[in-house]
């Protein structure tokens, strides 16, 4: 119904499990900054679905937004299409209209069945590989990690940012079969220049982003000088991000929770340390928590009001496991437990519960 829209711009197309948004952001802001017309598509939101949808830096409007949704609305309920694939339909239209260059392109699950793998991208990259999606990727990381590498197309690079070398077996054996270009990132390779985004394992996301950018066709390659400036200058919500007495960071399973600890112990934080944990009842939570808590001084363990009631923990189970959290089904008064007399409130556990209480804070604009 669209007329392909997608095959008016280039694309490039990142999958993995985490790390994602971060890549995107930073190979986006490196185009940027070379002056190209830049396109970035990422998933969830944490506010405002408009997130999702970015050109040069200026989200999608509201009358755009709602011009595509009525356009498209037949069309959709037609096709019995997901919220997702509308989405992608309704961002690459858009980008489209708005003369992007080029896309970065965040996978939004897995890869091979995902909607944006509709892609013929200059470059697909897969970050790294953890559990996560079982009912949907495979029960083993090795099934997982083939389904990321269904983003892989012939003849074009593919990056891979994994170190298991397990793993790196099943993302190369499975993009070879297809006939992509491998780009395997060795194991100790770090970017060491400045970086917007904070953490130590954001060096390992810059180097997995430089290397989609040094796999583009040269008329996309941005200069060094592009590199580090728009490196320095990427930047997301909720990735460990300070302000004032609040942190948030959007980790929703054992391998982002490990990166945040591992953050945690080397920053200097204001104590006593109060979290405000909220996850998914699909992610390992109590693996999640029991990290968690070796950090804090004190915890309290709610439901993000925008999750899928479906994907909702059971607190009565949390309850059982963990006594010494304090369990509240009322997200507000949790939240407003949790700042008495915190030096520190740590919010984390999903995409949600950043999401939730963000929109909570005064003056907060998720779109500037």
């Amino acid at each position: 119904m669209l007329g392909r829209p997608d095959k008016h711009f280039d694309s490039i197309h990142i999958g993995g499990t985490n790390g994602k948004g971060s890549v995107a952001a930073m190979v986006g802001a490196a185009l940027r900054c070379a002056g190209f017309r830049v396109a970035v598509y990422t998933s969830p939101h944490l506010v405002d679905v408009r997130e999702r949808i970015i050109v040069d830096d200026r989200p999608i409007s509201v009358d755009g937004f709602v011009s595509w949704n009525d356009r498209l609305r037949d069309a959709v309920l037609a096709s019995d299409a997901s919220f997702f694939e509308a989405t992608t339909a309704i961002a690459f239209a858009d980008f489209a209209a708005r003369g992007a260059d080029i896309a970065v392109v965040e996978v939004g699950l897995g890869g091979r069945l995902d909607s944006t793998n509709v892609l013929s991208p200059l470059v697909s990259a897969v970050t790294n590989i953890a559990v996560e999606h079982t009912d949907y990727l495979g029960d083993s990381v090795e099934e997982i990690a083939k389904e990321k590498a269904g983003i892989a197309k012939p003849g074009t690079p593919f990056v891979i940012g994994e170190t298991d070398p397990r793993l790196v077996q099943v993302l190369t054996s499975t993009a070879e079969e297809v006939g992509a270009v491998l780009s395997e990132i060795p194991v100790a390779e770090r970017y060491d220049g400045r970086l917007g985004l904070v953490g130590k394992h954001q060096a390992r996301n810059a180097a997995v982003a430089q290397n989609i950018l040094s796999n583009l066709p040269a008329r996309w390659r941005p200069p060094p000088s592009a590199i580090e400036e728009g490196f320095a200058r990427a930047w997301l919500p909720g990735r460990y991000d300070r302000r004032g007495k609040w942190l948030f960071d959007v980790a929703h399973n054992a391998s982002g929770v490990s990166a945040l600890v591992a953050e945690l112990q080397r920053d200097t934080i204001p104590r006593p340390l109060n979290l405000l944990f909220a996850a998914l009842s699909d992610k390992d939570w109590a693996a999640m928590l029991v990290m968690l808590l070796d950090q804090v001084d004190g915890a309290w363990v709610s439901i993000p009001p925008s999750a899928p009631a479906q994907r909702l923990v059971e607190l009565e189970e949390v309850k059982r496991r963990f006594p010494g959290v304090v369990v509240n089904s009322d997200f507000d008064k949790a939240l407003s437990a949790v700042q008495q007399g915190a030096g520190t409130i740590l919010v984390t556990g999903s995409l949600h519960t950043v999401g939730d209480v963000l929109s909570r804070l005064p003056g907060f604009q998720p779109l500037g």
